[in-house]
């Protein structure tokens, strides 16, 4: 069935400790995507996922797995309500996009729950290796800001919305960056509670093992367009996609240019799938005319397939 819907795949940081339980509950293609993701990892992420503790949830070799499986247990739970529908695209923030791309067929459930576990470690690491952070900046132009992170030796990590851009760099430098956007004329400036400096030079380190292990991955064409995070253009050939997700990791995330890539696709509704609605409140931002609504949940569920089945309907 042809649709204008997109789906939208959550990214780090909309976790919750309990994320699917009452979709795991009630539908058997979710159960299974959660006894798949134990059997895959040789261990019980599904025990993290489900009764945490929370810090061990919040660990990026646990998280990004965990939001992986809850957003595509999201997405079967949806299709298995709407019997035929076929997205007209997807997009996802960061580790997102990988969910996106595993549910376009271009990445198998296994190697995205492998990948992203270490993807995660490498990440940390990282972290670990140079003390980051990340500031996020609301009611500041973008053009400026960028000027305003080459004089603090930072970078922009994120688009999130006109409205709202993400620096990313060393702290004592983040710090100095907080203050000129302030002194600029920022609404808000607020640092993040991250462990470090995502999506900038700092990350070079996890991007170069990760580029190691995608080498041996199979990468499919994906059957529907996937918005690339580093172009805000849908993925290319297998190849181009295995280069993108290398460079993902220290490019910024360009979700206005994703955002209205799926207006480009023709998309006219996007639905959320995984925990959280912040990228549904994000692309509002973008593109206020666009229908949006989430899954995370058995009520979002049902709200979701009413949303779906008169969009269909007008199809």
């Amino acid at each position: 069935m042809k649709s204008k819907v997109a789906i939208l795949c959550a990214g780090q940081g909309a976790q919750g400790v309990g994320m699917g339980r009452d979709l795991a509950d009630a539908f058997p293609a979710c159960r299974e995507l959660f006894s798949r993701a134990n059997e895959v990892l040789g261990y019980d992420i599904v025990k993290i996922i489900l009764g945490g503790p929370e810090e061990e949830l919040l660990k990026s070799n646990h998280c990004q797995p965990a939001i992986f499986t809850v957003t595509a247990a999201c997405a079967a739970a949806l299709q298995g309500q709407c019997a035929g529908f076929a997205p007209a695209a997807a997009a996802g923030l960061s580790l997102g996009e990988w969910t996106a791309l595993h549910l376009a067929g271009a990445l198998s459930f296994e190697d995205g729950l492998r990948l992203l576990s270490a993807r995660g470690r490498f990440m940390q690491e990282a972290c670990e290796e140079n003390a980051g952070a990340m500031l996020s900046v609301i009611g500041l132009e973008a053009g400026k800001l960028a000027g305003l992170a080459a004089q603090c030796g930072v970078e922009v990590a994120n688009y999130n919305s006109p409205e709202q851009t993400v620096l990313s760099g060393r702290k004592q430098n983040i710090l100095e960056a907080e203050k000129k956007a302030k002194e600029s004329g920022a609404k808000r400036a607020i640092l993040l509670n991250v462990a470090g400096a995502y999506h900038s030079s700092l990350m070079q380190s996890a991007a170069d093992k990760l580029g190691g292990l995608l080498r041996d991955v199979r990468i499919n064409p994906p059957s529907f367009p996937v918005m690339s995070n580093v172009t805000g253009r849908p993925h290319g050939s297998p190849g181009e996609i295995r280069q993108s997700l290398v460079s993902q990791v220290t490019s910024p995330v360009k979700w206005i240019d994703c955002v209205m890539g799926l207006e480009g696709c023709g998309v006219e509704c996007c639905i959320e799938c995984g925990p959280g609605r912040v990228l549904s409140g994000l692309a509002k931002r973008i593109r206020p005319q666009m229908q949006l609504c989430s899954v995370q949940d058995c009520k979002s569920l049902e709200s979701a397939v009413g949303l779906l089945t008169q969009v269909l309907s007008k199809g």
